[in-house]
């Protein structure tokens, strides 16, 4: 799981029934699931089956020599159409494959489908792309006062009141 995809689009509803499936509460993204499932197919994909898990929907992929998909998280709610995230379900940039015997590395497999999400979706006008690049899918940007959006050294808070220790405590 390098990135994630943060899309917003009414084309995703709760469908019907959907809650009735779910683990856990909130976890929407079934008709997101079923419509990856469909264009990734398209793009020459084996994409056999979606499912519910505790965490989201997965969207099972059979083109990697590793178990491979995409994993489909709902935001917080809100009003109007949903969050989604996605990201692959790579856990790791190198895998174990039995059938090869060897470690395979997931990095063309993750780039690739990653590249095909955001095509996907930026190609459908009735969805909205609001980031491509996340680091997590949950992340509130108060969480951390001061950090900068880019990732970069943050704002000092001020100073400690300590007069004595290494320069980051002082």
């Amino acid at each position: 799981m390098d990135k994630f995809i943060h899309i917003r689009s009414a084309r995703f509803p709760i469908l019907p029934g959907e809650k009735e499936e779910l683990v856990n509460e909130g976890m929407y993204g079934k008709a997101l699931a079923e419509y990856l499932q469909s264009k990734l197919q398209e793009r020459g994909y084996a994409a056999p089956f979606v499912c519910c898990e505790d965490w989201g929907w997965w969207v099972e992929l059979k083109t990697a020599p590793f178990t491979f998909g995409v994993c489909i998280y709902c935001g917080p709610d809100r009003e109007g159409p949903l969050d989604l995230f996605c990201t692959d379900g790579a856990m790791a940039r190198k895998k174990w494959s039995w059938r090869r015997f060897r470690f395979v590395d997931t990095t063309p497999y993750v780039n690739k489908l990653h590249e095909d999400l955001v095509s996907i979706f930026r190609a459908d006008s009735e969805v909205q792309v609001l980031a491509t690049d996340l680091d997590s899918p949950f992340v509130d940007d108060d969480t951390e006062p001061g950090a900068p959006p880019n990732g970069g050294p943050g704002a000092q808070s001020g100073h400690s009141g300590v007069t004595e220790g290494p320069p980051s405590v002082i």
